[in-house]
């Protein structure tokens, strides 16, 4: 990810494994397929934390993880994990104005055979 000069923080929740009805081939199309999902979310922020900083000042990072997981529609088929990334990126943009730009990588654990991560990594700026 890269980082602007001013003073920003990422969140991140990396390695969720998350089953998701995606694919292109027949073999794909009736089963969940293993993911393994990372996000990073990049907040500007323009003083430092205090031992009392509330958390409105950051952003939960269990959003992250809801966003990767839950939040994901039930029954609905994703041609492209692209497509999976394009909705977590989107719901993660929606829950926090704060959100300045966030990372997706997608890794199908089914396409590895000797523990190579095979996958996509989009990212979005907000605009």
């Amino acid at each position: 990810m890269n980082i602007p000069s001013e003073d920003t923080l990422i969140l991140e929740v990396d390695n969720l494994h998350v089953d998701v009805l995606t694919g292109i081939y027949s073999e794909e199309t009736h089963l969940p397929q293993p993911l393994r999902i990372s996000v990073r979310a990049l907040l500007a922020h323009d003083d430092h934390y205090a031992p009392d900083t509330p958390l409105a000042r950051s952003k939960n990072y269990m959003d992250l993880k809801h966003a990767a997981t839950t939040a994901l529609p039930e029954g609905v088929h994703f041609t492209l994990i692209e497509a999976v990334a394009d909705h977590i990126i989107d719901t993660v943009l929606l829950q926090d104005a704060k959100v300045r730009r966030v990372e997706v990588k997608i890794v199908k654990l089914a396409l590895s055979e000797r523990g190579e991560d095979i996958g996509i990594t989009l990212a979005r700026s907000r605009k």
